[in-house]
């Protein structure tokens, strides 16, 4: 079975926690990441390419990643296109506000990339690999 190259957009704030997640899907065979440091960067970034997936923080300057959510869903071009959110946010009142924005997974930090890697593969029906 010959897999297809996916792309990953990865909207983070913070150097590190943003290189910590594009560790986690380089691990994923024929994905490609591009990198955001806003929700200002990342519709940037979508209004230039094709993804297959979006991870976000929330908490970020310029614009939230509810906010990115919010306009993502409203995109008749990505609003199929599943999103990941990844944040320090542990209430179920931020988890339900995500998810009623239209996100379809909520991660909490700390990252830990197996389970990044289970989400993203689940979320884009990719199978394990040997």
């Amino acid at each position: 079975m010959i897999l297809s190259e996916k792309n990953a957009l990865v909207v983070e704030d913070s150097p590190m926690m943003r290189q910590l997640i594009v560790f986690a899907l380089t691990r994923i065979p024929k994905m490609r990441v591009t990198e955001a440091d806003d929700g200002v960067d990342g519709l940037r970034k979508l209004a230039t390419g094709k993804f297959d997936i979006i991870l976000t923080d929330i908490n970020m300057p310029i614009m939230d990643g509810l906010k990115l959510v919010r306009r993502v869903r409203l995109d008749p071009t990505h609003k199929d296109v599943p999103i990941v959110v990844i944040t320090t946010e542990a209430s179920e009142e931020d988890r339900g506000r995500a998810m009623a924005l239209g996100a379809n997974a909520y991660i909490t930090k700390p990252i830990v990339a197996q389970v990044v890697i289970a989400k993203v593969r689940e979320l884009l029906k990719m199978p394990e690999t040997p």
